[in-house]
């Protein structure tokens, strides 16, 4: 552990031993030593800074965006849209609020904030499995409603599962600055991992099989799929690490966890977002041109 820190120079975390408790009263700077003891700082700019970058590049696009979407008048992006300002919202404040779950007065927050943050990146992560797997008949108001069925049961077993261990059997499943092997929270997230592995997997074998035509052409889907399964496989052998008593599992699920909510929703928009609102700009300036077209504004040229 120490030779990987010194050869990247920058800690991901702080040792499973945990940090010692926050030192200083009303004159001491007890946040900012939160944060830098809870995980180390380079861990928390890791996770704020591309999350606020992310939000910030949203809001500069937000009113282009908005237009395209009021022109095109497709549901599925709208919603998709509205759905990844609001995590995007949730996430940055989760980043943001890391101290909390060093601080046992904020631990209940703490659990609330993560399993609706967690719970929201993991909607928008079935949800477009559920409309990938819908091949391309996905479309209108039915195709939504439908993926956003499925994803919406599957969401709310695994926020009534977690909420149960969490805050029914004091579980801690979203603190992550002091870990020793605790088999039941590592058990629990090797199962979530692995079903998430597997979909990903499968979806990749559909890729390489005679069910291809079934899922879209677009290259940008694949590569999505194969980060997904990449970052899922990652996770699930640092629990199965953790759950062992490995150190090293530590290391690794501090880094996939920085991976996850800083890389995410930006590969989200990129996959799913970013070709609809380039389409919708040609097709835009194609409307534009059409109508200065009829109403005269190109007839000097062809005198």
């Amino acid at each position: 552990m120490r030779g990987l820190e010194q050869i990247s120079g920058i800690p991901l975390a702080v040792s499973p031993d945990g940090p010692p408790p926050a030192e200083g009263g009303a004159n001491g700077p007890v946040f900012s030593s939160s944060v830098s003891e809870c995980h180390g700082i380079w861990y928390n700019l890791a996770v704020i800074v591309p999350s606020a970058l992310f939000v910030v590049y949203l809001a500069s696009q937000a009113r282009k965006n908005v237009a395209k979407l009021t022109y095109g008048r497709s549901y599925i992006m709208i919603a998709y849209y509205a759905l990844l300002w609001l995590i995007s919202i949730l996430n940055l404040l989760w980043c943001a609020l890391q101290a909390w779950q060093c601080t046992s007065e904020k631990e209940f927050s703490w659990n609330m904030l993560s399993l609706f943050t967690k719970s929201g990146m993991l909607f928008l992560e079935v949800s477009l499995v559920a409309f990938l797997l819908q091949g391309n008949h996905a479309s209108g108001l039915e195709a939504l409603a439908r993926t956003f069925v499925i994803s919406g049961v599957i969401v709310a077993a695994d926020i009534l599962i977690k909420a149960i261990y969490a805050f029914g059997f004091g579980v801690p499943l979203f603190i992550d600055y002091s870990e020793s092997a605790n088999r039941v929270k590592w058990g629990l997230w090797i199962v979530h991992k692995l079903l998430l592995t597997a979909v990903y997997g499968i979806i990749l074998f559909m890729h390489h099989s005679k069910w291809r035509e079934r899922l879209p052409a677009r290259p940008a889907f694949y590569n999505y799929i194969c980060a997904m399964f990449s970052l899922n496989l990652l996770s699930l052998f640092a629990c199965v690490l953790m759950g062992n008593g490995a150190g090293f599992g530590f290391w690794l699920f501090n880094l996939a966890t920085i991976c996850y909510h800083s890389l995410y929703l930006p590969l989200l928009y990129v996959t799913f977002l970013a070709d609809f609102f380039q389409e919708e700009d040609l097709r835009l300036e194609n409307v534009y041109y059409s109508e200065m077209k009829d109403a005269g504004f190109f007839d000097a040229d062809w005198d």
